[in-house]
Parts: C-alpha cells; structure tokens; sequence
C-alpha cells in the first residue's frame, strides 16, 4: 500500500485529469439509464400476478388499463373522444358502451347493470386497455399523449397514471434532495473541520463518485425511483466519514514529515485500512437487502454497495489529489473548530453509568412493543399530493362511481360459456364487487350477438384466454380488499385451476405476503453479517452480542417514535432501515469498541480505558451522526413523496440515536461485561492499575 500511495500522489495531476473526464460518460449513461416507477413489478415472477401480467402482454396482446372518466359531455362528443384515445399508440382497445351496441340503437336497449357500469349521472366511463404492462415506457408515454388530448372535464384514473404523476414528481425533486444534502452538508462539516475551503473540496470528491456510480446503474438496466431518489444522499452520508479520516490523518502526519507530499502518501496507506474496514459494515448492511424475495432490496443493496466501494476509491485516489493540488488555499481558509472537544465526557458516562443503562432499559420495554405495532401501509399513491391529476381521477373515480379500482381475472378460452356465466354470478355476489364484465357475460345480459360488435370479443377473448373485468368499491391494500381477491381467485380455482387474477389490487396482496416474510429474512441476515464481520474484526464472541444489541436498541426505539407519533410508515421502512441503521452506525460502536480494548491492552484499568474510550471516540462520533443526519435530514422534511420523505426521516433520526446508544449506552455495557470481554477475547489483557490516565492517552 505504501507504494500504491507514493503513486497516487506521484500521479495526482494526472488522477484529478481522469477523474474529471470520467464525469462525462457517467453523466451520459447515468441519464440514458432507465427509471422503474412501479413497485408492483420487484414481485417474485413466479407468483401468479406475475406470471398472469406476463402471459396477457405475450399472449393476448394486452396488459395495463386505466379508466377515463367524462363529465358533462354528449354522446357524440364522448364517441369522437373515444376515436381519438384510440389512434394513441399501443392503445390496445377503448371499451365503452357502443362497445357493446352501436349509438344508432337507442340507449334503453341497453340492460341496466351494463349501462351503470358506463354511466353515472352526467359522467361516463371509458376503459382504455393498453398493448403493454403499467410501469412500460410505451405506456407511460400513452397516458402523457392521452393527457394531452383530453380536455378539463376528462379525468385519466388508474395505476399508469398514477405512475406518470410520481415519475414528474420524483424528476423534478431529486435534484433538489441533492441540492439541501449538499447545503446541510457544508454546514456540519464548516462547524467540524478546521478549514472554510475543506467541505467544497470533500463535496468534490464524493460528488465524482455518485456520479460515477449512478452511471454505472446503467449496465443494471433499470433502478428504482426510490434507489435513484436515494442514492446520492445514502451515498453522500456514508462515505462523508472517509474524506474525514483522510484529513485528519494528512493534518496529523504533516507534523511529523519532511513535506506534504509524504504526509499525503502515509495518510493514504493509514486511511485505507481504517476506511476499509469501516465500510465492510456499511456493505454489508446494504448487502444484506439482496435477500429480499422483493428485489427492491437487491435494487437498492446492490446500487449502494457499490456507491460506498466507489466512494473508498475516490476516497484514496481522487480526494488526496484535490487536497495536495488545493493545499495552499486550504491552508489559508483554515480556521479553530467550532465543535468544541468532549472535556469530561467520558467522566460523566462513567459516574452515571448504572443511570444511563437503567434507562435505556426502560426505554427499551416500549420501543420494542412500538417498533412491532407501528403501522405499514402499501397503498403508496395514498400518500400523494391530492392534487396530482392521477388523485383526482382515482377520487372522482370513487366519488362518480363508488369503485376504487379494477382486476384482470384471466380464464381459459375453453372454459364453456355456462361455466364463466355461473362464476361470473357467484363473483357479482362477492362484498365489494360492481360488476363483472366479459363478452360472454355481455351476451347473457340479453344482447343478441349478432349486434354485439367483433372489436369487443376481441378485447376479451383470444384462441387461449377470455378476460373478465371485475370492478371493486374496495381501496387497494384495505383488509376488504384482501378478502375480496382471496374469495374471487378461489372462486375462480373452483370452475377453472389455470385461473389467474392480475391487477393492482391482487398485486398489492402479494406485496404484503411478500414484504411480511422478507422483513424477518433481512434482518436476520443483516444482523448475522455484520455479527460476523465484527466477530473476525475482534477475534472476540461477546463484543459482536453486544455491539450489536446496543445498535438494535437504537433502531427500535428509531422505529417505535412512529407508532406513538400515530405515523404509518411505508412498507419498505420496515424492513430496510433497520439493516440501513446497522449497516452504517455500528461503525460509531466499532470505533469505541476498538479504543477501550487498546487501552485495557495497554494495561489500563476498566474505568480509564473506558473514560478514555468515550472521550476521544465522541467528536468522531458526533461528527459522522451529524453528516448523515445533514445528507438525510432535509430531504425527509422537503420531499413531498411520503416513501421518501419517510426513509430519509428515519436513517437521519436513526444516525442521531445511534450516536446516543454508542457514547452513553455502550460504556455502561463494557462496565459490566469487562470480565467476559476480556475472557472471550484473544489478545494479551493485563491490567495495571498504576498506569495512570495520562500516561496512556494516544497521539
């Protein structure tokens, strides 16, 4: 490593020229790299939503649908609008009532639980089926030429649109997320370090590796929004700590070497070390999101684990050149700290040790009763700005025809005719359904076929499929909801075993079967990755137990403020902040850890390694929970997409509570188990209780 630095700062002109023009292709690929705004697609493929949203686009030709709700329009007018959506490219089909009998043929012909299901008062209903899935760009780029055509008394309702309107509100926010983490960064780091230019020049370095990360997700071939949304300021505040540790280590050696070149080259190799093994925890935790059924988790590992491997080479190779080519400018903005040191901290911890323990215990009772009872919802476009035009569709959609949303339930086309008649009764006498509509149930409705147009039979039937479309008053994610898809797909099961429901309703109820069992998978692995890690770290069995407990502490309490606040939390909350909050502040424990056992190594009783420990780790401590705490804390007060807003609240909460856990909790535990560390420990442990406090402090 030693000749690995010399290079690096032998070559620091030439490093910062690359770095530089790396920029341009991330830049270029980070844009062209496409966006993924629907969450029902990170499903298992194998479930049936799944396999039936794949087989009706290869099959049949057809997969998303929305509803189009007209007020106040003539007949006439709405057939012209009909014409037009239809002209839409990959608009597969308009459904509406001269679906079913041309206009010519009086209105009074046509039975009245089909004409309810096309009007209501002076609305009517159009059912816009498309040739591709919901969260397609074909699709999304439908809904935006759709919007386009329909005029203010046209409402565009449905999971497409809805996706339409969080892609707009996402696009045009993220670079504002990136924007406050960066103001609210400057300010943590201007009151920590000891130079004015020093935070522009950190920002720098690790704005070249979001950059180069988030380009690098192209050869991904899609992220998330939410993985988009959040990665910069994830990224931002995790690897904050390694330009911090390269500085201070730069400052500490320029004080014992023949120039600043040689300074820098032994910063790199010192940095390296410290900066690798503070990231393993971090990866880790974000590796540890891979496990999830839900493969938003793999989205998110996989992108911010590689930001934070990114982050560490920049950190070695990028920032140490910006430093030395900016040295004398850095040296002319330098100034006193304004976080004053941590005198008598440690002292204080000590003292009320059993205090600070027993609260936390008691605290501990209902944050773990509130971080098991806190609530979840999945319904995500609950949570949107009610003046989106998607919200508004979706409640005049509620409000004009009591229906919330519809299901797909594909049925083999060999199931005779009498069967789907007699199932789709059985369906209509379902709780919360409102109608049933398939070609053969427009027949038995009393239309005689003959004037029945072919365009309808071929919107619901194909050599191997028919489709029935279920109407339903229940909102997606409710209890009744539930019940009501559970009844339907038994229903179904019973005439035909092939049968698949598909929509978004059915959809979200995987979700939740999904997420509910992922939650305990990925906590598990979380905590027995970075158990082990520590374990190998330490070469010790009781520090991973309890290094671990005490951050585990801290995430249920960070989860626990929700259910008392009456917050519901979005689904994914729950399962990866706790492994986020892991992940990236079991560092603050490690770090402490890492210094009261050097100390008791050195000969130093419990007592004074431990006050020791506190009081030259809190500052670090202090300073790494407030740069997360900056990247993350502004966002989740700006951001107007709940799911966003929710997980950037969290991990800055949580950064804070660590940093509490770790410099008053922490101590109280190494009190207690100093026997049992030391004796399941490897390492020399002699305690000589005439080496007095001074004598021991390091450098």
């Amino acid at each position: 490593m030693n000749k690995i630095s010399k290079g690096i700062v032998k070559g620091r002109y030439l490093i910062l020229i690359l770095a530089v023009l790396l920029m341009l292709p991330s830049a270029f690929l980070y844009f062209k790299t496409r966006v993924n705004y629907d969450m029902l697609s990170y499903l298992p493929k194998e479930i049936d939503t799944m396999k039936g949203q794949d087989i009706m686009v290869e099959d049949f030709g057809m997969g998303a649908f929305s509803m189009v709700i007209v007020e106040g329009m003539p007949d006439k007018d709405v057939a012209v609008l009909k014409d037009k959506l239809m002209n839409v490219d990959h608009v597969k089909d308009v459904l509406w009532q001269d679906s079913l009998m041309d206009l010519s043929i009086p209105a009074e012909m046509l039975p009245d639980e089909l004409n309810d299901i096309f009007n209501k008062g002076d609305a009517t209903m159009l059912f816009v089926l498309f040739d591709n899935t919901s969260s397609s760009d074909p699709v999304i780029a439908a809904i935006r030429q759709m919007r386009k055509i329909c005029n203010e008394q046209c409402f565009i309702s449905g999971m497409s649109g809805v996706l339409v309107d969080t892609q707009d509100l996402a696009d045009s926010e993220t670079p504002i997320y990136v924007g406050i983490a960066v103001i609210c960064s400057v300010i943590v780091l201007s009151l920590a370090m000891d130079s004015f230019l020093a935070p522009f020049i950190f920002l720098a370095g690790i704005g070249m590796a979001i950059v180069y990360n988030m380009g690098s997700n192209y050869f991904l071939g899609q992220v998330s929004y939410v993985t988009k949304a959040l990665a910069a300021v994830l990224q931002l505040g995790v690897t904050m700590d390694y330009s911090i540790f390269l500085w201070h280590s730069y400052e500490e050696q320029k004080l014992c070497s023949n120039d600043n070149n040689e300074a820098m080259a032994k910063a790199i190799s010192a940095t390296f070390s410290s900066v690798l093994g503070s990231s393993i925890t971090t990866i880790a935790g974000f590796i540890a999101l891979c496990f999830m059924s839900f493969t938003l988790g793999f989205d998110l590992g996989v992108v911010m684990s590689k930001g934070v491997l990114i982050g560490v080479i920049c950190c070695v190779t990028v920032l140490p050149s910006m430093i030395l080519i900016f040295d004398k400018a850095l040296e002319k903005t330098k100034h006193k700290p304004l976080i004053p040191e941590m005198k008598g901290l440690g002292a204080f911890v000590l003292k009320h040790y059993k205090i600070l323990l027993a609260a936390y215990l008691i605290i501990l009772i209902p944050s773990i009763y509130g971080n098991k009872n806190v609530g979840v919802y999945y319904n995500l476009d609950s949570t949107l700005p009610k003046d989106l035009p998607s919200i508004v569709a979706n409640d005049k959609l509620s409000d004009e025809f009591n229906m919330s949303t519809t299901h797909m339930l594909m049925l083999s086309a060999d199931l005779p005719e009498k069967e789907v008649r007699s199932l789709t009764s059985e369906i209509e006498k379902t709780d919360g359904v409102k109608y049933a509509l398939g070609f053969n149930t427009v027949k038995g409705a009393g239309i005689p076929e003959e004037v029945i147009p072919d365009e309808l039979k071929e919107s619901f039937m194909d050599d191997k499929w028919q489709i029935l479309l279920i109407g339903s008053e229940f909102e997606v994610a409710s209890p009744e909801s539930g019940r009501q898809c559970d009844q339907i797909s038994a229903l179904a099961k019973r005439y035909d075993s092939s049968a698949m429901l598909v929509g978004e309703a059915p959809g979200t109820e995987d979700l939740i079967k999904t997420t509910d069992s992922d939650f305990t998978k990925v906590n598990s692995a979380s905590i027995g990755i970075v158990f082990a890690i520590i374990l190998l770290v330490f070469r010790s069995v009781s520090i991973p137990a309890i290094l671990v407990a005490v951050i585990e502490g801290g995430i249920f309490f960070n989860m626990a403020i929700p259910f008392y606040t009456g917050t519901s939390l979005p689904f994914v909350a729950s399962i990866v902040i706790g492994t986020i909050q892991l992940g990236s502040t079991v560092d603050y424990a490690i770090l402490m850890t890492t210094r009261y056992l050097k100390e008791r190594r050195s000969g130093l009783n419990k007592h004074d390694a431990i006050s020791i420990a506190v009081q030259t780790s809190s500052k670090s401590i202090l300073v790494s929970a407030l740069s997360f705490f900056a990247a993350t804390f502004g966002v989740g007060l700006y951001s107007k997409i709940d799911m966003i807003s929710a997980l950037c609240t969290l991990m800055a909460r949580g950064a804070i509570v660590s940093m509490f856990c770790v410099i008053f909790v922490l101590p109280s535990f190494l009190m207690i188990f100093d026997k049992l560390i030391l004796a399941t420990t490897l390492g020399d442990h002699k305690d000589k209780k005439d080496v007095s406090f001074k004598e021991t402090v390091h450098c």
